[in-house]
């Protein structure tokens, strides 16, 4: 049994399968979010689904109740399940994405504001999940991920979260964009307190649940993630760091080990509106030991002619190695 916590990736509950819910995309694509934005003038109220159909067709909803209604629902679908037959829980936060919203015993209670307060109510929920999960007795047979889905908004500036140390933050392919904390919870599995350098990206969940669950890969296709096991179970370091960073559809960066190579980057990078933001081409690309330099301040590309040699030909081999235009059935 598996239960995956992610933050701001709307819609959750469970899957196709065994129904869905939530909102279908960003909470602030709506005239009632934004009013003064002409994109969204014309779009509906941000909709609330149950079951693929929208609950709300007229309204705007309150978005203060999302967080704990993901939860009542997610407790719900563990209750209906625990101890009967594998399931798979994905509980999507619509929090802390902007507008941010908490609900009545959170707002105003944390010394960070407003998204301090989003954030200790995302804890609770994440504690009524663990809670629940002890209670009907599955605990130590749930393995429970908490993670995100990209860095932080930084236009939105204390309500847009941190990166930390790393620099920019989402709509960038730069480190702030790209790496988000990740929790991996298993009782008697995942020794407690334990952390670990190993690469690994949410591409590799696909994997790693599907071989923790006695089932196949697809022998039909390259499959992008990788098995997180040995490093969860075994403590072992994992593989050598290997990701191809997109923009949309294009490729703009590569990283092998501990070097990083961008092509193109975005800038300003976390912009308030989406496309206000200049493409600059790297041209020679800029190179970076993120190991050594993780906030990406020192281009090392001219002294190491080799390694961008290296990561451009990984990166003609993986675009030659894509087929344009839909899915092949």
């Amino acid at each position: 049994m598996c239960v995956l916590i992610a933050l701001a990736t709307p819609l959750s509950f469970g899957g196709p399968a065994q129904g869905a819910g939530g909102i279908p995309y960003s909470n602030d694509m709506s005239p009632g979010t934004q009013p003064h934005n002409p994109v969204f003038k014309d779009a509906p109220p941000t909709p609330v689904i149950r079951d693929f159909t929208v609950t709300n067709p007229d309204t705007e909803p309150d978005q203060s109740w999302l967080t704990r209604k993901y939860t009542e629902e997610s407790l719900v679908f563990i209750r209906r399940h625990a101890g009967k037959r594998p399931f798979f829980l994905y509980v999507a936060h619509t929090m802390p994405h902007v507008p941010l919203f908490a609900g009545r015993d959170f707002a105003g209670h944390s010394r960070r504001g407003l998204y301090g307060d989003t954030i200790e109510e995302i804890d609770w929920s994440a504690g009524r999940v663990l809670e629940t999960l002890k209670q009907l007795g599955v605990d130590e047979n749930t393995l429970v991920v908490f993670t995100s889905d990209n860095g932080p908004w930084l236009s939105q500036k204390l309500d847009g979260g941190s990166a930390g140390p790393f620099f920019e933050g989402k709509v960038s392919t730069w480190e702030g964009g790209f790496r988000v904390p990740a929790i991996f919870r298993w009782p008697g599995k995942i020794e407690a307190g334990v952390t670990t350098t190993a690469f690994g990206t949410t591409m590799d969940l696909f994997t790693t649940f599907i071989l923790l669950g006695g089932g196949t890969l697809p022998s039909d296709r390259d499959v992008d993630g990788q098995d997180l096991s040995p490093v969860l179970l075994q403590k072992k370091p994992g593989r050598e760091p290997l990701l191809y960073y997109y923009f949309a559809d294009e490729l703009w960066g590569v990283r092998k080990g501990p070097w990083k190579m961008h092509f193109k980057t975005t800038d300003p990078a976390s912009v308030t509106t989406w496309g206000a933001w200049e493409i600059e081409e790297r041209d020679p690309p800029i190179l970076f030991n993120v190991d050594h330099d993780p906030g990406e301040k020192y281009n090392l590309g001219a002294s190491n002619p080799d390694i961008v040699a290296e990561l451009t030909a990984l990166a003609q081999g993986h675009r030659e190695k894509l087929k344009p235009g839909a899915p092949q059935r």
